[in-house]
């Protein structure tokens, strides 16, 4: 067995990493498979199973994309190292990639790397291509977060924000309403400007919002009275009619503050925060997520449990729903407060 050397790392080259993106569009045609680095094109059937991986088994598309880069930079190591046969892949040559990742990378994209092998080499293994999984026995980094680095309003700061809003223009009831989703129904960015006009309903005389969520999961909520006071104020603008099926959040068109029909980016919305955020004099420094971590806070700290938190905000785990909960800085920040010099 040919030595891992673990003195440098090889790059792949960028038209590689767009080959294993196009041959993963493509869908597995066996005219596209030499798009796939070598390593996963020395048999037929290691071929189909690999874009077997990407296509069928791996269904968000930023987790596709994720994966390609940390197969295709794994494949070039190997082609560097001599390593040509997928079943000639040991523990010790994945652990020699891995640390020498760990001296570029940090901790979690290690660990995601790591983990994109780890996935692979089980399909690999299921579909009988390799005999066991190289990457499974491998131990990635020690990264333990116990705080999540999102910035965090305060109640004060998002009620201002929320007020200092001009919801005498379709814009202003588009803003305040997208943001008081992400508050008060803690969605994510993504599920929020991919909602259309049906997601909005009543149900026991009450509005609810379906929310779109990732992995193709459909998370329904009840709303707020504030939120439900927002979302009909900003139906009943012009522009809706009857369309079920219209984008929920709009781009405006020129600057008379009127709603297109093409829905609102991520990008768009970042903007719109920076500048609601400024009209409001609010100093902290808030994104996007901002508003779901602000949200969870302040259900927790007013009485709130954390599983029942952990539905709401539809996470997996429990874990990472406390990455949201800020309440701690409060406590530090008082405490802090007693040092009266």
């Amino acid at each position: 067995m040919e030595r891992a050397d673990s003195s440098a790392l090889v790059e792949p080259a960028p038209q590689e990493v767009r080959a294993v993106g196009k041959a993963v569009a493509l869908a597995g045609s066996a005219s596209h498979l030499v798009s796939l680095p070598a390593l996963f094109t020395t048999t037929p059937a290691a071929a189909d199973r690999t874009l077997e991986f990407f296509t069928a088994n791996v269904r968000n598309p930023n987790t596709r994309r994720a994966y390609a880069r940390a197969v295709t930079a794994f494949a070039a190591w190997c082609d560097g190292h001599g390593l040509q046969q997928l079943t000639a892949l040991r523990p010790v040559h994945v652990a020699a990639y891995v640390e020498q990742l760990q001296g570029r990378l940090s901790a979690p994209s290690v660990k995601q790397h790591l983990a994109a092998l780890r996935v692979l080499f089980d399909w690999l293994v299921v579909g009988q291509i390799v005999p066991f999984n190289p990457a499974s026995s491998v131990r990635g980094p020690r990264h333990s977060v116990r705080k999540g680095k999102t910035p965090v309003l305060t109640a004060e700061e998002a009620r201002a924000m929320l007020d200092a809003i001009d919801i005498t223009t379709p814009v202003g009831l588009r803003d305040r309403a997208l943001i008081g989703l992400m508050v008060y129904t803690f969605a994510r960015v993504g599920a929020a400007i991919g909602m259309r006009v049906e997601d909005v309903y009543v149900q026991g005389r009450r509005t609810w919002v379906r929310l779109h969520e990732k992995g193709g999961k459909v998370h329904e909520m009840p709303c707020h009275h504030n939120l439900d006071e927002y979302v009909h104020a900003y139906l009943s603008t012009e522009g809706f009619g009857d369309d079920k099926k219209a984008f929920l959040f709009r781009t405006a068109k020129g600057r008379g503050g009127q709603l297109s029909a093409l829905p609102m980016s991520q990008a768009d919305v970042y903007r719109m925060i920076g500048r609601r955020a400024t009209a409001a004099m609010v100093d902290t420094k808030v994104g996007c997520h901002s508003f779901r971590a602000t949200g969870i806070t302040e259900y927790l700290r007013n009485g709130g449990k954390l599983e029942v938190a952990q539905q709401m905000a539809n996470h997996e785990s429990a874990r990472t729903t406390g990455l949201y909960d800020r309440r701690q800085d409060q406590v530090s920040l008082d405490e802090v407060e007693r040092i009266r010099i």
